[in-house]
């Protein structure tokens, strides 16, 4: 009755330590230490099959050393282990010296016939129906009905480990899936924003991925300046996935669509009782993308007080929680975007001008859609064959008349408009064609009131205009007609620019769609005044 009740015992505390969800190999080897107590045990050693050699070998062990147990191999009908591997059904040797199919393999057990004796007990462990591994434990010389006692209880814990090793090997198949699911969505990531898949073969648009080429493997901030629209997400996002930084999180934040307290909470963070809600502490972007990249959206629209602690944070990669006093260290990159001219809101007071130095350690300038017409039917083709296979649509042609009037409307919305007008196209359509039925509402009426229009007031009927008049009357100027008139035309034409955008000249040159630089040489070259 001791025994049993003392094998009982045993039992529950082997059962609370395998439900600990630990490793498979130290829940064996705390749930044999209680076995190894119970019974007196020397050894102990858990085979499991290896699916690579079709061998078992020996995964966790008490009382061996690691060399010892690495040694544990074994084929199937090999020594004691193998055959109970083989067979399925257990085994009892009394005196190990006397057993020539003890093979000690490991070196651990002493088959000396004149030093100590040692009795052996091998069990099978069972997944279902299918032997998977064995359970060996090396005690001192005992009596076989002893052995065959605890030769049950053996028993008992192979199936209760049998149990462990199943959640255990689910838990890694599950785990190996994931990684390779996360794998796989890093690579499709790393492949949708290759800069190669940037659309677009324009001079500004070669600027800007070479740009983006040579400052993704740094870690410098990057301000990226452009209209709503014109992709400044998709480029942050090429900068992240081709840099040293890609395996880290990419986080955004729009630093517009917040109040400025919200926005300070999401940041930066807040712990338990800082305000009104905070109920319990809560980690903020800055510590969630640690060591990956933070995309700061709008920033042109933080609150002052924010606008001190980002500095901070830039400067000193450190800040802390709201509501804490405790310095938290970060090591973030930065990439921050905004469709307003910080350098004219910093002159103006409404953004420092310290953070906007900062911040625009290398600027990209994305170019307006209207400043890159020639990539229009590029990013026509691309939208068109992505929401085809999206929607399961078949349209392939687009007409004449169609292609014009998208390449000429001037697309307030930039890329995102031109998307949104194919997807639509693309949703509505019966066809294989892109008629202009199919267009948005806005660029039908842009394309009847075109075509609308006086001759005379287009841009080609005016430019002839002015052709025909400088032959007439610049007759004298033989060999300088060129020069005088396209000279004139650019001063004039960037005044009026300049007029048109109050004087800021990072907005005339996306008026005029021509790079900042070139504005500024042209306008020192060709004496254009200032309004």
């Amino acid at each position: 009755m001791e025994r049993h009740v003392q094998e009982l015992d045993t039992l529950v505390e082997i059962s609370q330590i395998l439900s600990g969800g630990m490793e498979l190999g130290e829940v064996f080897q705390r749930a044999t230490a209680v076995l190894g107590h119970s019974l007196g045990l020397d050894r102990a050693a858990l085979t499991l099959e290896d699916p690579a050699t079709q061998q078992l070998r020996i995964v966790a062990s008490v009382g061996m050393s690691p060399q010892e147990q690495r040694k544990g191999r074994y084929a199937a009908g090999e020594g004691v282990s193998g055959r109970v591997y083989q067979t399925g059904q257990p085994a009892v040797v009394p005196d190990i010296s006397k057993q020539p199919d003890f093979l000690n393999r490991t070196g651990s057990a002493d088959t000396d016939p004149a030093g100590k004796r040692q009795s052996y007990l091998c069990v099978p462990v069972f997944n279902g129906q299918q032997t998977v591994g064995t359970i060996g434990v090396l005690k001192p010389f005992t009596d076989e009905p002893t052995l065959l006692s605890d030769q049950r209880l053996v028993t008992i814990f192979a199936g209760m480990i049998a149990q462990t090793i199943r959640i255990h090997h689910q838990v890694r198949m599950e785990r190996d899936q994931w990684l390779e699911e996360k794998q796989q969505l890093t690579d499709d990531l790393r492949g949708r924003y290759r800069f190669d898949s940037i659309i677009g073969s324009s001079p500004a648009m070669e600027d800007v991925l070479g740009t983006i080429a040579q400052v993704a493997s740094s870690r410098a901030t990057c301000l990226l300046l452009g209209e709503t629209g014109c992709g400044k997400e998709l480029v942050a996002k090429a900068i992240h996935y081709n840099s040293p930084r890609r395996d880290k999180p990419l986080i955004k934040v729009n630093c517009g669509a917040l109040s400025p307290q919200l926005l300070e909470s999401e940041l930066f963070g807040h712990i338990q009782g800082a305000f009104t809600g905070a109920v319990r502490d809560k980690i903020g972007r800055f510590e969630a993308a640690d060591g990956g990249t933070l995309f700061l959206d709008e920033v042109g629209t933080l609150d002052p007080t924010l606008q001190v602690k980002l500095l901070r944070v830039l400067q000193e990669r450190e800040f802390e929680r709201v509501g804490d006093h405790k310095t938290i260290k970060t090591d973030v990159r930065i990439i921050a975007a905004t469709n307003l001219d910080l350098e004219e809101e910093s002159r103006t007071g409404t953004f420092r001008d310290d953070l906007y130095y900062r911040l625009s350690v290398v600027s990209i300038n994305l170019p307006p859609l209207r400043s890159r017409r020639e990539d229009i039917p590029m990013l026509i083709d691309h939208f068109l064959k992505r929401f085809n296979a999206e929607n399961e649509r078949s349209i392939t042609r687009i007409s004449r008349d169609v292609l014009n009037v998208l390449l000429r409307y001037p697309w307030p919305g930039n890329v995102r408009e031109l998307e949104n007008a194919i997807e639509r196209a693309v949703v509505m359509s019966t066809g294989d064609e892109l008629g202009m039925d199919l267009l948005p509402l806005q660029v039908r009426l842009f394309s009847e009131q075109t075509r609308s229009d006086a001759a005379d007031e287009t841009v080609e009927a005016l430019c002839a205009k002015l052709a025909g008049h400088a032959i007439r009357q610049l007759q004298v100027y033989d060999g300088q007609v060129y020069d005088l008139v396209v000279g004139e035309v650019e001063r004039q034409l960037i005044h009026e620019a300049l007029v048109h955008c109050n004087g800021v000249k990072l907005r005339a040159a996306e008026f005029l769609g021509i790079n900042r630089n070139t504005l500024n040489k042209k306008v020192k070259d060709l004496a254009v005044p200032m309004p």
